[in-house]
């Protein structure tokens, strides 16, 4: 790896977990940006997961405030993240790689459209909130297990979905369930890292330039990520989103 693609990845792990921490879906500048400069989908796939662990951390740090009084709530949720965060990873490793390079243009894909959809998702989610059920239930647990299976395998746009099921299923503030969302990001990630740590192919410069640079990036974003102009950011992981596909569609 130069120099040069060296820094190409450490940027692109700044804006990942800048974006991480506000919305999600920075794997969709990560993955493609690692795939752009010549490592196979499966290997990039798997330096993403490990390096953005420490942007996953500051970002859940940065919003310590509005995570007070959640921790019977995290606790609940997340013993059903890392088991299907592990799950999916174990996926990832095993299932052929010809299946990851079929489905990981798909999901892509859905992670652009629910990156585009969120504002109405959001109004969506405000407009029901007295309708939501107070701790969840059984259908947020089953929502969340599966949100754990996707983030393992590829991980991409799974900040939006979980928002998506927590802000469905719970009745509070936004802002407290974006809270929870980078917790729960943070231990889907924590889990695959760790599983593909001991048993997966990692190309450890790469995950070294992701980290520092997703650990700046989610520092940063908790701090002042809430005023960057959401159309801009999304347009342009929409657009980072559709290089990947045809990367790895054409590629």
């Amino acid at each position: 790896m130069t120099p040069w693609e060296a820094a190409a990845i450490f940027a692109a792990g700044i804006g990942a977990g800048g974006i991480n921490a506000v919305v999600g879906s920075g794997s969709l500048i990560t993955f493609p940006t690692m795939v752009a400069l010549g490592l196979p989908p499966v290997v990039a796939n798997v330096c993403n997961t490990v390096g953005l662990v420490p942007g996953s951390l500051t970002g859940a740090l940065g919003y310590r405030a509005e995570l007070r009084g959640q921790r019977r709530r995290l606790v609940r949720l997340g013993v059903p993240t890392v088991v299907a965060a592990l799950i999916g990873g174990v996926l990832l490793l095993y299932l052929p790689e010809e299946a990851f390079d079929v489905v990981v243009p798909v999901l892509i894909a859905l992670a652009c459209v629910l990156v585009v959809i969120q504002p109405r998702l959001n109004r969506w989610l405000n407009a029901r909130r007295e309708h939501v059920h107070p701790h969840g239930g059984p259908w947020l647990w089953a929502g969340v297990f599966a949100c754990g299976v996707y983030g393992g395998y590829f991980g991409a746009a799974q900040g939006v979905l979980l928002i998506g099921l927590l802000g469905s299923f719970l009745d509070d503030d936004l802002q407290r369930i974006n809270a929870a969302k980078n917790v729960l990001a943070l231990l889907v990630n924590a889990a695959a890292a760790a599983l593909f740590i001991v048993i997966a192919e990692i190309d450890w410069l790469a995950v070294l330039m992701v980290a520092l640079g997703a650990a700046i990036g989610g520092f940063l974003g908790a701090k002042v990520g809430r005023r960057l102009p959401a159309p801009v950011l999304r347009a342009f992981i929409v657009c980072v989103g559709v290089v990947a596909i045809v990367k790895l569609v054409y590629g």
